[in-house]
């Protein structure tokens, strides 16, 4: 058991917690550890460099401070401020790895025709915005995560629990990059965070920052398909003089199907927070060298979002089912399928400690009653905590409004960090670390 929290104001010593804490959150401070990550490239698989850095920093501002290295390329960087044993302890966390490279030799063409500003690994400032690959999700979410360690370390606050923060390796959802010198496929999916809990680094309750500017305290999972879709290896030249059944024809009769029966799936498990999606995400059939041949195969990848409340078993025969309605309708069409990834969706009670200080931290900043945020199709690691047992709740920025230096786009919005957001981000994060790391433990 623990005490319980109220959702009443602080006590006068909170209050003045709080206050004193606050007033040393700076936007320049913030602004400069923005630039700094983004200005070290950290795609998935290679975030050792930026979680050094980040632990110099971690330990500049007073905090017990190592790398967790997973291999010689990828790294945790961990932070704690101790408390004096009696009381809970809390992990702020956020991923560190971007979602694309910052290198047109691996984004260009399937990014777009060329790297916008906001695609690379180079920061720019634009009075209250940053501009560079990943500025928003993730970098300035850590961000924020490490300035509210940091000012909670100036101010000097008695904490009873500990207050640790990951910045996690792998956040992205990816497998490996094989490039170069990378051979390792598990190196996204929740990687860091899972090896970081793994190896010791545990907590009572975890606050999670990603994107949205409200308290969520369930998220969907994922599963992942890939269909294949046979045909007759064939030449364009006898096509009117043998058997013709073109793979990549008959693949883009199963997408269209798919891309009908996505909302239908979608519709039926809305509930809660989420409205799980699900897209068709990769193609590949053929050789680009020789057009004059039909390929035998052609194989595309989906990624099928799922409810909390659905398992990936569940989500699985209900894909089988919609196969074999495609295959009823298109009888000529030689489909088979095998579900290649799955990680769960998951939950966290509302009356959990964690949620009720978030959405209280919540409150307190922005002034009025909490609204969640509905219909989300975005998976975090959270997932990742809440499958090891720790209850956790996510809290986020907004999107960029109209004074941001690009339009709202899906690659801007992950790449343009309005620092408002962030000083607003970093109050709610010292707020929640305040009401559980400084009550004391009602048992042993």
């Amino acid at each position: 058991m623990t005490t319980s929290i109220s959702t009443a104001s602080f006590t006068p010593r909170q209050r003045a917690w709080f206050d004193e804490a606050c007033a040393l959150i700076a936007p320049g401070r913030l602004t400069d550890l923005v630039v700094g990550m983004v200005d070290i490239p950290s795609p998935t698989g290679e975030e050792a460099a930026l979680a050094r850095w980040l632990t110099a920093t971690l330990d500049e501002a007073g905090l017990d401070a190592r790398v967790q290295e997973i291999d010689d390329r990828q790294a945790n960087a961990i932070g704690r401020v101790r408390g004096d044993g009696s009381g809970e302890d809390l992990l702020l966390y956020a991923p560190i790895d971007t979602l694309t490279v910052g290198d047109p030799d691996e984004d260009v063409p399937w990014i777009g025709p060329e790297l916008r500003a906001d695609m690379r690994p180079r920061a720019e400032v634009h009075d209250d915005h940053v501009v560079g690959l990943g500025a928003s999700n993730p970098k300035g979410h850590a961000a924020a995560v490490v300035a509210a360690a940091e000012v909670i370390a100036r101010a000097g606050i008695p904490l009873r629990g500990d207050l640790i923060v990951g910045l996690g390796a792998g956040g992205m959802p990816t497998n490996g990059r094989i490039v170069g010198a990378l051979s390792r496929r598990n190196t996204g999916q929740g990687a860091g965070c899972s090896f970081m809990v793994e190896q010791g680094v545990w907590a009572d309750h975890a606050l999670i920052a990603k994107p949205g500017w409200a308290v969520a305290w369930e998220e969907v999972g994922l599963c992942w398909f890939e269909v294949r879709v046979r045909g007759t290896y064939t030449y364009v030249g006898s096509r009117h003089r043998m058997p013709y059944r073109n793979s990549i024809a008959a693949a883009a009769t199963v997408i269209t199907e798919l891309e009908r029966w996505f909302p239908e799936y979608s519709a039926r498990h809305t509930d809660g927070l989420v409205a799980p999606q699900g897209i068709v995400a990769s193609v590949e059939g053929g050789w680009p060298r020789m057009a004059a041949v039909a390929p035998a195969l052609c194989r595309f990848t989906i990624d099928l979002r799922t409810s909390p409340r659905s398992t990936p078993a569940h989500v699985r025969r209900e894909f089988a089912q919609a196969i074999r309605s495609i295959s009823t309708k298109h009888p000529d069409i030689d489909v088979d399928w095998d579900m290649i990834l799955s990680i769960p969706g998951t939950e966290t009670a509302q009356e959990a400690p964690v949620v009720v200080a978030a959405v209280a931290a919540w409150e307190e900043v922005a002034g009025h009653t909490h609204e969640p945020i509905l219909a989300n199709s975005g998976a975090t690691d959270a997932n990742i905590l809440r499958n090891r047992g720790i209850p956790t709740a996510r809290i986020g920025m907004d999107r960029i409004g109209p004074d941001a230096p690009l339009a709202l786009d899906f690659p801007s919005g992950m790449n343009v960090v309005d620092i408002r957001e962030a000083m607003r981000l970093t109050k709610a994060l010292v707020h929640t670390v305040i009401t559980l790391c400084t009550r004391e433990r009602s048992t042993p």
